[in-house]
């Protein structure tokens, strides 16, 4: 029997998911994984390949930011209208249900406006870009000797209050809003990586594996980035500091190799390019220094928890089936434990997907 015919939400029923051939790993799913990958290939090493389609976008570039249309403007663009394209297909599939309305607009605007919009227009007045949901360490330059020199040594009003910006969000905002809200917040409200994964992504979160694992190789691998970004940035500090110190001929190699290496191929390539094979949440489970910092903070410190009831449980297991970040979320529903896994990202997408309401997601 349809589920739609008994008058559950449109988000139960997901009929024909572990069938679909594109949506379950089959031969249109390899083929899209292909052309993503090598979109971002061409995007991060051989930006000369895209030249006939950058070019489409000189005036739209010209008029936004008074600036040439280059390869990252073109990426920008498309990255902006698959989340908006797509986060309406999450606007009609979630009818109904406001959490996932209002999240799913948040992503988009935010998206649109201070991933898009605004850093066109910072380029156009300052010359500068800058991105106002990006923070350290998911962003590490916006901390490092270059930039804060940029932006408060240059007497420039603006990119002193941007300087503070980063400051305050990354120290103050980052660990106080998520107390409050888990990383929620930022992971699937606010951070592009994350639009686009709940957007453009959405139609392969099933593809996740969620087995213990998968959940070792997690930790070990995302707190490890993290390590390597704390190191990165004391090390290039440290050469900024003093030019004549032991690390100062090899600080910007490791910074160039950080940039290829987790910055391209990792976040990029691997984490978008691989959606319709490893499920839309790749970078964030396994490299995102950022999703570490607030994983800690939401596990040890946060109110939020998504909390169970047992009792209403009946092992369908679409919570964990759908659950982009690999969490065996049925395995604490039988339980009738509540979860508080750093790696949860509050999408909300397991109590919507559950036909017995078994799942809140709670500030307690």
């Amino acid at each position: 029997m349809n589920l739609v015919q008994i008058n559950l939400p449109p988000s139960v029923d997901n009929n024909g998911v572990m069938t679909s051939s594109w949506k379950r790993r089959g031969a249109p799913a390899y083929a899209l994984a292909v052309l993503l990958t090598a979109f971002y290939v061409m995007v991060y090493w051989f930006p000369e390949k895209l030249a006939w389609l950058t070019i489409v976008l000189e005036p739209l570039s010209q008029w936004m930011r008074s600036a040439p249309a280059d390869h990252w403007f073109l990426y920008g663009t498309l990255y902006t209208v698959a989340v908006l394209v797509m986060g309406a297909r999450m606007l009609y599939r979630y009818r109904g249900n406001r959490y996932q309305m209002w999240r799913t607009w948040s992503v988009m605007l935010f998206q649109l406006i201070a991933a898009y919009i605004l850093p066109g227009v910072f380029l156009a007045i300052e010359r500068q870009e800058f991105y106002l949901t990006y923070f350290w360490p998911l962003k590490p330059e916006y901390l490092l000797p270059g930039s804060i020199d940029v932006m408060f040594a240059s007497g420039n009003a603006m990119l002193t209050f941007l300087g503070g910006w980063t400051l305050v969000m990354s120290v103050v905002a980052v660990p106080v809003l998520t107390y409050f809200f888990g990383k929620r917040w930022y992971c699937s409200w606010v951070c592009g990586c994350g639009g686009l994964a709940e957007t453009l992504g959405d139609p392969f979160r099933q593809n996740g594996s969620y087995s213990m694992t998968s959940w070792k190789i997690e930790r070990w691998m995302i707190h490890g980035v993290l390590a390597l970004v704390v190191v990165l940035t004391a090390v290039l500090w440290w050469a900024h500091v003093d030019a004549n110190s032991a690390v100062a001929p090899y600080a910007h190699a490791m910074w160039r190799g950080y940039g290829f290496v987790i910055g391209g191929l990792f976040s990029g390539v691997i984490g978008v390019g691989f959606y319709p094979l490893l499920g839309a949440r790749v970078w964030c489970r396994f490299g995102c220094p950022m999703a570490a910092i607030l994983g800690m903070l939401q596990k040890w410190f946060s109110r939020f928890r998504i909390t169970t009831n047992g009792g209403q449980c009946i092992s369908c297991g679409n919570c964990s089936a759908y659950c982009e970040m690999g969490i065996d979320v049925r395995s604490y529903a039988q339980r009738g434990l509540d979860i508080k896994r750093a790696s949860c990202v509050g999408c909300g997408v397991c109590s919507s997907v559950c036909p017995r309401g078994v799942l809140r997601l709670e500030n307690r």
